[in-house]
């Protein structure tokens, strides 16, 4: 079994429609584009046809279609999480960016979210050279990263965020992520695990851009081919690549569910008077001041606050569906 699954995968039909350039190239369609990159997680793709397939998307620009392929793939290729009980769907926040010049509140963001009882994951890296990241300020706030499924459920019940590594949640996308280090340039897989949705029940998904044409993409993505059946996402413009909001003006965020796009937060313009924030962006001083803010002596940002308040209605919302369409069924096997 492990030989068929080394077994080589032949990618020059691949590589000679998506090598063209950029003007000349064509796009795999959704099923091409799945067995492709399935392929390359299982490692049954040669190094010499990696580097022409990464560099030749990179030229490129995924599809729609192609970028639904590689999810698909890169989902199927997940242990995925048990949807833990209660009365809210699980939060997934993707942690990548960390940030370089203003201090890095996706850890308010995420505590906030689960002392109400929210099921919060966030997966990331857990360093980046220049970069604060989200794993280096919960780790000052006693909160280390969970090493597998147990961890992360126990964290869920004690009503703490739980940061997963990707190396841990989803190792073969972490050697994709890798290649940057070979390469220099990021590949597709940087676009996707901000796309993840590891539990296997419905979910509210935090995702994030930094350059228009994504923008473009993702809606189109959350629109017109993400699985329904996969949960909701909230798409809004990234701070310093991070899913939470800007404290200091609110960016728009989007609310896509079952194909149906909502504008949930309007652009905020510029405002004079900032609101109080950590004097340093260094991961220590940022959590002490976290952790002043879930005491109440320092005031949430108003920008984090109104999100939360849409990701505790949104992820209740989705719960009660799921709980729903789950009597629904089970009240028709039993007639």
């Amino acid at each position: 079994m492990n030989a068929e699954r080394l077994e080589a995968f032949p990618a020059a039909r691949f590589i000679k429609e998506i090598g063209r350039g950029r003007k000349g190239a064509r796009s795999m369609s959704r099923d091409d584009a799945r067995q492709l990159y399935a392929a390359m997680l299982e490692g049954r793709v040669s190094d010499l046809e990696m580097g022409a397939i990464v560099l030749a998307m990179r030229i490129k620009g995924e599809s729609v279609e192609e970028i639904a392929g590689f999810l698909d793939a890169a989902e199927a290729a997940i242990d995925k999480l048990t949807s833990p009980p209660g009365p809210y769907a699980p939060v997934i926040i993707p942690s990548y960016n960390g940030s370089r010049n203003v201090p890095n509140l996706t850890p308010l963001l995420a505590s906030l979210l689960a002392r109400e009882g929210v099921p919060v994951l966030i997966h990331g890296v857990s360093a980046d050279p220049g970069r604060v990241t989200t794993a280096e300020i919960l780790q000052c706030m006693g909160i280390g990263p969970a090493t597998g499924h147990d961890q992360a459920h126990g964290g869920f019940a004690r009503r703490a965020p739980v940061f997963m590594p990707i190396e841990v949640l989803a190792p073969r996308l972490a050697g994709l992520l890798a290649l940057r280090r070979v390469l220099g340039v990021r590949n597709s897989t940087h676009t996707l695990v901000k796309m993840l949705q590891p539990f296997d029940g419905p979910a509210l998904r935090l995702t994030s851009y930094t350059h228009p044409e994504y923008l473009e993409m993702l809606t189109a993505y959350f629109t017109t081919a993400a699985p329904a059946e996969r949960g909701d996402a909230f798409l809004m413009r990234g701070t310093e690549g991070e899913t939470v909001a800007n404290a200091k003006r609110a960016q728009q965020i989007e609310w896509f569910h079952a194909g149906t796009r909502t504008v949930l937060v309007q652009k905020q313009d510029p405002v004079d008077d900032l609101p109080p924030l950590p004097p340093q962006s260094d991961a220590s001083t940022t959590a002490l001041w976290i952790q002043s803010a879930l005491e109440g002596r320092e005031p949430v940002p108003a920008p984090i606050a109104a999100q939360v308040e849409h990701c505790l209605h949104i992820s209740k919302q989705l719960r009660q569906t799921q709980v729903f369409h789950d009597d629904s069924r089970h009240t028709g096997q039993a007639r």
